[in-house]
């Protein structure tokens, strides 16, 4: 199946591992272009060197209240259009209600909550008919995760900003889609098995959870990124799709 990829121009952030870096393969591997971003330079540039010419490695914080311009200019300027965003972070500090502290909570929430909102607002006044602004949430949108209470806090509201985003966007011809990732076999997934004291024990009870008993794979989470961002998704918008193997049991 042609996704329509070729030659689109997409900014992928927090895409020097995991969930980012394989969205932004999937994307490149059936003929996108793409801007990477991360906060971090070195594993920024190793992923870009690993993706090849079509990434380009531009360091930024979703934080950052200038980012968002900055990259949508960038993409413009090397790659000469601008189709679209995947806005991806890593996961907020793990812990519960007593744990997280109000440092915790304003860190996560200018990076996964407000950063996200900014790049989507600078990204809808830039794209055109045709254009896409996808977020990378959680499985925590349905369903909170014990011990990551700040994840459970937030997400939700990016959920509904994103629908809310989707509707005033639509008359524009412009998409917006969530993706809703639960146990994907990811450095952080991995690292949040091991705060029980029993890695191995916790994945097997998680697995017997999962419909098809087994974590995704980022790949496959990519995939699916690199189509709901395709013009072959042309008439989805406003969905918070669950990547999860069946983990969710509501309709």
């Amino acid at each position: 199946m042609d996704l329509g990829l070729k030659d689109r121009v997409y900014v992928v952030t927090g895409a020097s591992r995991g969930l980012g870096l394989a969205s932004a393969r999937a994307l490149v591997e059936d003929g996108a272009k793409v801007l990477i971003t991360a906060r971090d330079e070195k594993t920024l540039k190793e992923a870009a060197a690993e993706l090849g010419p079509g990434a380009l490695p531009v360091t930024s914080d979703n934080a950052d209240p200038a980012a968002a311009a900055r990259l949508i200019a960038t993409a413009r300027e090397h790659f000469g259009r601008f189709d679209g965003v995947l806005i991806s972070v890593g996961g907020p500090a793990p812990g519960f209600v007593a744990d997280n502290t109000d440092e915790q909570w304003q860190s996560a929430f200018d990076a996964v909550f407000l950063g996200a909102v900014r790049i989507a607002r600078a990204a809808a006044d830039e794209l055109d008919e045709g254009g896409v602004i996808g977020f990378v949430l959680s499985a925590s949108v349905h369903e909170p995760i014990p011990g990551l209470t700040i994840s459970n806090g937030l997400r939700p509201g990016l959920a509904g900003f994103a629908k809310s985003l989707a509707d005033e966007l639509g008359p524009r011809g412009i998409r917006v889609v969530g993706l809703l990732p639960s146990r994907i076999d990811t450095d952080r997934v991995r690292q949040l098995d091991e705060l029980s004291g029993d890695a191995e024990a916790t994945r097997a009870a998680n697995e017997s959870r999962i419909p098809l008993r087994r974590y995704g794979t980022p790949e496959e989470f990519g995939r699916t990124a690199a189509f709901l961002l395709s013009p072959a998704a042309s008439y989805l918008t406003g969905v918070m799709l669950p990547v999860d193997g069946g983990a969710r049991h509501g309709f």
